[in-house]
């Protein structure tokens, strides 16, 4: 499809209401008696921000309401929020200063007010903001665990088949079900069939959150997978940094104009004021509305990236020792595309881990990258931008090389700084015996881990990798999961997020006063 006909104009795409209005202001000769104490100015000790950030980014770095800029039903801000709207097919679209944490937050806390249930029906490999939301909101989750791939440390979605078997499974314990959430696309680029799942939730009668944060330029160019506002979610959790183009922390909620949006919107305002702050940067606001109108008007450029990344798949693939994780996406029936942004490489030939390669790349050839596991790192190219890919293929290639060149003795000295180990089999998490939110805030303990087994988890632990929470606040830590836990902290191959310490030897659990079920 021709780049012109797959636009989806609007008169006013072309504009950038907010952006626009800030830099008018900022132009403008003003005294401020106001906050931020550096006064817009570089005089005094603004001099050192100043050099530190540029002149031009204190001049817009202006507090909230402002006439002209976000104050009224129709500001410059409201109409940039519907044109974000429109751009990514919902009805309506909120932006956020504190990142997709926040949307995360916003969509659980709506959810658990809709009235419906107080249980939420959730993918395992949830973020931890999710989980934030959950015991804010004193949700109780059940989880539907995602495909593994087991011989990369790699997590990916969960089908509509395991999503309507778990919501079946929730009717028949007479659990009260307020939503699903599940994630789209994975860290790997792994993209869930969004459609089915949508159709399933909805034939149970409850929303479907999707968290989108690694996908918020879907839907962009035809290249792309759509938007899954477009495909049924009523719920697009965006990370519009990360792969949209905005600044850093800044994101957008999308609420898709679906059978829940009316009772919804409310409760998503309300939500928006308790986790937004009061003096959410203009910047990275006024971010989101240049990143907004760079995608809707950047379709060719965008292209670009998209031949520029797949060139370099297909020299990896000639070169033969760095294997394209998706080419194997098809043995996963939950996936259904992938992300042609992104490019998932696996350097097992190097002998050493994904973890080690990246800290190579980084300190020896000045490349960083975002993600790594056992075997796999994770290139990220943002759309629209070209970089040299051919500076990545030496430094792979070099520290191949260097391996392929190694005696028997460098290679047992690599094998202790990174080669690559077995991943322990995931365990099974143990029974949710207590509400999480209880479980968060309850009286704990700190106990060996020997006695933890058994006992009530105050934390959430997860082994990256996989990277899937192995107990949560609430759930019985069982032997198994000890033995897990501990096996993935005392290897090179990954760390233990949330644990008290490197080895895993301690944890936090319920005092036994407080355990009063779920």
């Amino acid at each position: 499809m021709p780049p012109t006909e797959f636009r989806r104009p609007t008169p006013a795409q072309d504009e950038t209401p907010y952006a626009t209005a800030l830099d008018a202001h900022a132009r403008r000769d003003t005294l401020n008696l106001m906050v931020p104490g550096h006064g817009a100015t570089t005089d005094g000790l603004a001099a050192e921000l100043a050099e530190f950030c540029g002149e031009r980014a204190l001049a817009m770095d202006i507090p909230p309401l402002i006439d002209g800029i976000d104050v009224g039903p129709a500001s410059p801000l409201v109409q940039a929020t519907r044109l974000a709207a429109h751009a990514w097919g919902a009805r309506r679209t909120w932006f956020l200063a504190n990142g997709a944490s926040q949307a995360n937050r916003m969509a659980t806390l709506a959810v658990a007010s809709l009235g419906m249930g107080g249980t939420v029906v959730a993918q395992r490999s949830a973020h931890s903001s999710f989980i934030d939301g959950v015991l804010i909101g004193d949700l109780t989750p059940r989880f539907v665990l995602p495909s593994i791939d087991q011989d990369r440390g790699i997590n990916h979605g969960v089908t509509a088949e395991a999503l309507d078997a778990e919501l079946r499974a929730a009717r028949a314990d007479r659990a009260e079900v307020a939503a699903v959430y599940i994630i789209s696309p994975s860290y790997f680029g792994a993209v869930a069939d969004i459609p089915a799942l949508a159709r399933v939730a909805h034939e149970h009668g409850v929303p479907l959150i999707v968290d989108g944060a690694w996908g918020s330029h879907f839907g962009f160019h035809p290249e792309l997978p759509e938007s899954p506002t477009r495909l049924g979610a009523d719920l697009t959790v965006s990370s519009t940094h990360k792969l949209g183009g905005s600044l850093t922390q800044s994101a957008m909620l999308h609420l898709s104009d679906g059978p829940y949006a009316d009772a919804l919107e409310p409760l998503l305002e309300r939500a928006y004021m308790l986790t937004q702050s009061t003096s959410a940067s203009a910047l990275l606001l006024g971010s989101l509305d240049v990143a907004r109108h760079a995608l809707t008007q950047g379709t060719d450029a965008i292209g670009a990236t998209i031949a520029h990344l797949s060139a370099f798949r297909e020299r990896l693939r000639a070169d033969g020792r760095f294997p394209i994780i998706s080419d194997g996406f098809g043995a996963f029936p939950d996936i259904v595309a992938h992300d042609p942004l992104r490019v998932s490489i696996d350097v097992a030939s190097t002998g050493l881990t994904g973890h080690r390669v990246r800290d190579l790349l980084g300190s020896e050839f000045g490349i960083f990258l975002e993600i790594s596991t056992v075997h796999a790192i994770v290139v990220f190219v943002g759309p629209g931008k070209l970089p040299d890919l051919t500076r990545l293929e030496r430094a792979l290639g070099a520290i191949a090389d260097r391996a392929a060149a190694a005696s028997d003795a460098t290679a047992a000295a690599a094998a202790e700084h990174g080669a690559p180990l077995a991943i322990p089999e995931l365990p099974s998490p143990g029974p949710l015996s207590m509400r999480p939110r209880s479980a968060y805030f309850a009286r704990h303990e700190t106990v060996d881990a020997a006695e933890a087994i058994g006992r009530i988890s105050a934390d959430s632990l997860a082994a990256y990798p996989p990277g899937i929470p192995n107990v949560i606040p609430g759930e019985e830590i069982t032997a198994a999961t000890v033995g897990f836990l501990q096996a993935v902290a005392a290897s090179p191959i990954g760390y233990v997020r949330g644990a008290l310490d490197a080895a895993v030897s301690r944890f936090r659990v319920v005092a036994r006063s407080d355990d009063d079920g779920v």
